[in-house]
């Protein structure tokens, strides 16, 4: 037993992750897609009404029965938190003010965070340049399981634990993987976060400081639109490391299912990414894709071949510069 926790059995690649050539290649083809390297002002105001509707629903909760709070935090709580997670993730790529004003992006995204009641903001924007820049890079890429998780989450209930527990997972691998140093902007989030936190606590009370956790961890768990996490980089063909989503809970997820769009064009906001597979659909129609993001986490919990090690995984080369 021993010897099998120490296993390595990722799928190791020695060839450069295929989206900055796939990128060359489209430009040059079709230069129109720089028009669409501009950011999404609408962001701002969709971004700005769902902590609003946030806020309400915190209001609303604080004198419900507790059956009701748990119901309404994963019906609708979930959803919102999930997708502001999202939002985020957008924010982190300067989608809202533009790569000009990062500062005012950083700002924004730690405002965005409010809403999930853990800070996470900063963070995140910090480790996601890494997954891009290094897709798969061993030791770099956060996105990438630890050998213990491929490891021990092997079988079909103990995968469905792993799905239930991803928010965990996603909030510890980055101190087991890559441990950075911590920033004043982490500090300023964290303090941000604690006091709209306390201020929640003395308005309205328990049930609204639980509605909120419980709606961000239930969100990011099993659920629907987590079916995302998976189906972005998990190898359920072999040879094939990225995959995009064209379902409907494309509109809660800001076109994150447009994956492959997405690595190939991150400075590209997600309301955009529709035209450039439009545009290049010569590039990105015959590539692996899905319609389901429930299927996809039927089917990682099923196919017995596929276990958090279904991921490719490099060893970097050369000078890595992080955030």
């Amino acid at each position: 037993m021993g010897n099998t926790v120490a296993r390595e059995d990722f799928e190791w690649v020695y060839t450069d992750q295929p989206h900055a050539d796939r990128r060359k290649e489209i430009l040059a083809k079709h230069p129109e897609i720089k028009a669409l390297m501009k950011p999404d002002y609408n962001l701002i105001w969709v971004v700005v009404l769902m902590v609003l509707a946030q806020l309400t629903a915190f209001y609303l909760v604080k004198d419900l029965d507790w059956k009701w709070v748990v119901f309404w935090a994963y019906v609708f709580g979930s959803c919102i938190s999930h997708s502001m997670t999202l939002a985020i993730h957008e924010i982190s790529h300067n989608s809202a003010f533009g790569n000009s004003k990062a500062m005012w992006n950083r700002w924004f995204g730690i405002f965005a965070n409010l809403p999930l009641g853990l800070p996470y903001s900063i963070s995140f924007k910090r480790y996601h340049m890494d997954h891009h820049r290094y897709l798969g890079g061993d030791g770099i890429d956060v996105d990438i399981p630890t050998n213990f998780e491929g490891w021990f989450f092997c079988t079909r209930f103990r995968k469905f634990i792993w799905i239930v527990l991803q928010p965990f997972f996603y909030a510890i691998r980055p101190l087991c993987i890559n441990p950075k140093p911590i920033t004043r902007l982490e500090i300023l989030n964290l303090l941000a976060q604690l006091t709209f936190d306390v201020v929640i606590y003395n308005l309205w009370g328990i049930k609204s400081i639980f509605y909120m956790l419980a709606g961000s961890v239930l969100g990011l768990g099993l659920h629907p639109i987590s079916g995302h996490f998976i189906a972005e980089h998990y190898m359920f063909l072999k040879g094939h490391e990225t995959y995009s989503y064209y379902g409907p809970l494309n509109l809660l997820t800001f076109n994150v299912g447009y994956h492959n769009e997405h690595h190939d064009f991150p400075n590209i906001p997600g309301k955009s990414l529709p035209l450039v597979k439009k545009i290049a659909a010569e590039y990105y129609d015959n590539l692996p894709q899905y319609n389901s993001w429930i299927k996809v986490l039927y089917d990682f919990v099923m196919d017995d071949t596929i276990s958090p090690y279904s991921r490719m995984k490099r060893q970097l080369k050369g000078e890595v510069k992080q955030d």
